[in-house]
């Protein structure tokens, strides 16, 4: 490929910011990389390397026959990703997880980076949005993005805030959840907007079945509150456990209430509390249980609420938490290819978007690079299919939210990529013998078959869109 008059800019060498100045720079077009360390350090860096790792060192899971982040670890290998080239070259041992050495592998970006010979990386600040006139650019500062920039960018967008006191919800994998106990209704039969009446999978508990999920709740091992988080249980955000200590009927009077309510697999039986589950997104392969944000510890929280009818064999793309999130309202300002709406000329990739994840912030960055090189090189941007992973993640971040009255900001959260964000697949539930295959064995097919048409379709997508 023959390199291009056009410059562009690339704000944050963090993992995204990476990715997309190879992905432009191995498709032709010259690259500025800016990064502000060393000229202004961050409470979490401690080196002024490319794609620094600043916590745990595991990519997760390599699977990519039968795991969401393998599959995506693999798309990004098909497409000639710098960040899993240099993970699988700085690889150490962790059984089926994918670990670097963490100082080797951003030593390793920053030299595929500075060797390249259309990326130039300049140190230095950047505080305020380019202009149209001074080209394409494209935003991957994360969570860590400073003031000044945090500043233009929401004169640029028009909202209010960039940081967000987040109350999330455990989200359920909906073909995991036991409908021969659990059902569907809304209370007292409500339809509301664009609702059927039906619009919530309910679970309901006897006076014993609440009396022992109250007590391990309390009983369960809980993280740390920070004095932010203590100050928004005012803003409506109050963990389950926390309504739990106030009083034993507390949660009952709140969203656990049991009025309004008839369960059909015992129609004569009062419920003495109801779990309600609403639907998270527009494929309906995810719900979220409605006002479980809690501080329990992962571990804790899956034992806890398998607790729960219709939840005992519970899968969960998400657990929930509370903390203090980065992140635009991506489904309302960004189209379908990562442009800023309102001003064209930008792009923003990874964190900041509204994934989570090493591997998803750098195969955000992957997409927005591509897209940015096609648009420079007079091509289409076409955007990878949802059956894969690329798209998927995508897909969430740019509509895959439910909209609700305030543009999705209530019902968009930051996601890992998880196979619930995939369309659903034809899959093999009969063994070689004929018989019915059952639970794991069951979800294990549905997984192996997605993976495989995600990789497949990836190939396609790339071997029909070249850069």
């Amino acid at each position: 490929m023959s390199e291009t008059a056009k410059t562009v800019c690339v704000i944050g060498a963090g993992l995204a910011g990476s990715e997309a100045a190879w992905q432009l720079a191995s498709s032709g077009v010259s690259v500025k990389l800016v990064e502000m360390r060393p000229i202004r350090s961050t409470d979490a860096h401690v080196s002024d390397h490319c794609a620094e790792l600043v916590c745990s060192n595991s990519f997760r899971s390599d699977d990519h026959q039968a795991n969401a982040v393998g599959v995506l670890h693999q798309e990004m290998r098909e497409a000639n990703s710098l960040i899993m080239a240099c993970a699988d070259s700085n690889a150490i041992p962790a059984g089926g997880a994918l670990a670097v050495a963490r100082e080797a592998f951003s030593e390793a970006v920053t030299e595929k980076l500075s060797a390249h010979p259309l990326i130039e990386i300049v140190r230095n600040e950047i505080d305020a949005i380019p202009g149209a006139e001074d080209g394409p650019c494209l935003v991957a500062t994360g969570p860590l993005t400073s003031e000044a920039l945090s500043q233009s960018i929401l004169a640029a967008t028009g909202e209010e805030a960039l940081s967000f006191y987040d109350a999330i919800a455990p989200i359920v994998h909906f073909d995991s959840i036991d409908m021969s106990k659990a059902w569907f209704q809304s209370r007292y039969d409500k339809k509301g907007p664009s609702g059927t009446g039906a619009d919530y999978i309910n679970c309901a508990m006897n006076e014993e079945e609440y009396r022992a999920f109250i007590g391990a709740m309390l009983g369960a091992d809980k993280a740390e509150f920070k004095e932010w988080e203590k100050a928004a249980y005012f803003d409506g955000c109050l963990p389950i456990e926390v309504m739990a200590e106030r009083g034993f009927d507390t949660p009952r009077y709140g969203p656990m209430k049991p009025v309004g309510l008839t369960n059909p697999h015992k129609p004569d039986e009062d419920p003495f509390a109801v779990v309600q589950l609403r639907q998270d997104n527009k494929l309906g392969t995810l719900f979220n249980i409605v006002g479980f944000q809690t501080k329990m510890k992962h571990g804790a929280q899956a034992e806890v609420f398998r607790m729960i009818p219709g939840l005992e064999t519970a899968q969960f793309a998400r657990l929930g938490g509370i903390h203090r999130n980065t992140f635009l309202n991506s489904p309302k300002l960004l189209d379908g290819s990562l442009r800023l709406k309102s001003l064209p000329h930008v792009r923003f990739a990874g964190q900041i978007t509204g994934c989570e994840g090493y591997v998803e912030s750098s195969a955000i960055g992957l997409l927005a690079g591509r897209f940015l090189a096609a648009e420079v090189l007079g091509k289409m941007a076409v955007p990878p299919p949802e059956t894969t992973a690329f798209g998927a993640l995508l897909g969430h971040i740019t509509g895959g939210h439910l909209i609700d009255s305030n543009g999705g900001r209530r019902s968009f959260q930051p996601m890992n990529v998880n196979f619930g964000l995939f369309p659903p697949v034809d899959f093999p539930r009969k063994r070689e013998d004929g018989s019915r295959m059952r639970g794991v064995e069951k979800q294990l097919s549905k997984k192996k078959a997605l993976a495989k048409r995600a990789i497949s379709d990836t190939k396609n997508w790339l071997a029909e869109n070249p850069l």
